[in-house]
């Protein structure tokens, strides 16, 4: 194995391990995106909620890139977007939020 393929390979195994480190937090801001879109779909999302999610969806645009999911950082970027707009539309936010469910953690 040549030196460039080795650190190719310990790289791949960092970012592996990093993912599934991060795997908890990942999940714990998916739920709060689960959370504010049944908040918008019940008409109770607070300024403060929206605000979190906004941030939240933020967060993983910009994390789960670096972990090859960019797919995923566009429907994050997605999520920001609508969190961002004066009015969301709860049926758009749920399916987003499944799509980028699904994209990062593909069979469930």
């Amino acid at each position: 194995m040549s030196n460039a393929n080795s650190a190719e390979a310990t790289t791949s195994k960092l970012i592996a391990e990093l993912w599934v480190r991060n795997r908890p937090l990942i999940l714990e801001r998916l739920a709060l995106l689960d959370q504010a879109a049944a908040a918008v779909e019940s008409g109770t999302l607070t300024s403060e909620q929206r605000k979190e999610a906004e941030s939240t969806a933020h967060k993983l645009a910009g994390s789960v890139g670096m972990f090859g999911f960019h797919q995923g950082t566009a429907l994050a970027r997605d999520l920001e977007a609508e969190y961002v707009a004066e009015t969301q539309d709860a049926q758009r936010l749920l399916t987003l939020t499944a799509s980028l469910r699904s994209t990062l953690f593909p069979g469930g």
